[in-house]
């Protein structure tokens, strides 16, 4: 298919672009350029929060799909597809599962309550209202023509939001390591080059609606994230888990301090989401744990961080660790 990519040269984009170019797609991407175009693309160069620059841009062009990655103004977004409305057969759009209102019911499907959001707000603010707001704005235009993908961690090379390769570094320093809550904890997360041609397919199908897309229910857990880090990067590392309680007692801050960590109290059903609505329309998440975490090791050791994310602060202090796993001493594990 003609394909409209909104982003395409970090992460998710990426392995959207990748994945559109072994299909055998004819791809254009839009963005600022700040990055080289990958070979065999179209690409436009504009910045989404400047309209007239959009406009220029697009031009004439029309596709027959476009997937956007966008986080930030929903009214970036509504503008973006208005201008696209006539233009495109079929919108996909990359949302998230922490649009769900919390704290999500064990099981959440699609229907679950979400946080409010408004396809018109211009603040780039709190992310789950953004990402709501984002997802009304591409519904209200394309109803029935609209994906919406709500996928938890995404994970794999290239990772650049830092969660996973922050871990990665932190198990391959070895020696004790702060391991947040149970090991039985459970976790889910898709690899996301499992999601790009998911994505692209349903595009092309036509599919519409919103769907959780990440592994199935039970299969993984924290303790399976963790070990299996430890086994790819060949670490000596020694995991101390600490329960959630203890840990926000000591001002640990979830997500931002322990990457991919939310206390039961806050976590509810996220991790233990439906997800028989994408699997029943074909996506795979089969692609062993493993598999995932040693490519991922593989190219952060070959390549390094994003230059981006150079010098950028990511994960818990070594010495706030130090100072929780001094209290603990050897208990929790």
């Amino acid at each position: 298919m003609r394909l409209l990519v909104l982003g395409g040269t970090h992460f998710v984009g990426r392995s959207i672009v990748d994945a559109a170019l072994e299909r055998g797609d004819d791809v254009t991407t839009l963005n600022r350029g700040s990055r080289p175009a990958a070979d065999g693309i179209e690409p436009l160069i504009a910045d989404r929060t400047d309209p007239p620059a959009l406009r220029r841009a697009i031009g004439d062009g029309k596709w027959d799909g476009v997937i956007d990655t966008w986080t930030g103004s929903p009214r970036v977004l509504s503008d973006t597809c208005a201008l696209l409305a006539d233009r495109v057969g079929h919108y996909g759009y990359v949302s998230s599962w922490a649009v769900y209102r919390p704290p999500a019911p064990l099981g959440a499907d699609e229907s679950a309550a979400t946080v409010e959001g408004d396809p018109d707000d211009e603040a780039d603010a709190f992310y789950p209202v953004a990402k709501r707001g984002c997802e009304l704005a591409v519904q209200r235009v394309f109803g029935e023509r609209a994906l919406i993908t709500r996928p938890g961690p995404m994970l794999g090379p290239y990772e650049d939001v830092g969660s996973l390769t922050w871990w990665l570094r932190r198990i391959h320093r070895g020696g004790r390591v702060l391991a947040p809550g149970r090991p039985s904890d459970p976790f889910q997360y898709v690899d996301v080059r499992d999601h790009a041609p998911w994505m692209l397919d349903a595009v092309e199908r036509g599919t519409g609606g919103a769907f959780n897309t990440v592994c199935a229910r039970g299969r993984h857990t924290m303790g399976d994230l963790l070990e299996t880090m430890r086994e790819v990067t060949g670490s000596d590392a020694e995991l101390v888990w600490v329960p959630d309680e203890e840990l926000l007692a000591a001002g640990i801050r979830p997500y931002l301090d322990l990457p991919l960590w939310l206390p039961t109290a806050m976590r509810g059903g996220i991790n233990d989401v439906d997800v028989s609505a994408a699997h029943g329309a074909g996506l795979d998440t089969s692609r062993p744990l493993r598999d995932t975490l040693a490519d991922s090791w593989s190219w952060l050791e070959r390549e390094g961080e994003p230059p981006w994310q150079a010098g950028v602060a990511r994960g818990l202090d070594p010495a706030a660790e130090q100072r929780v796993l001094d209290r603990f001493g050897g208990a929790g594990r």
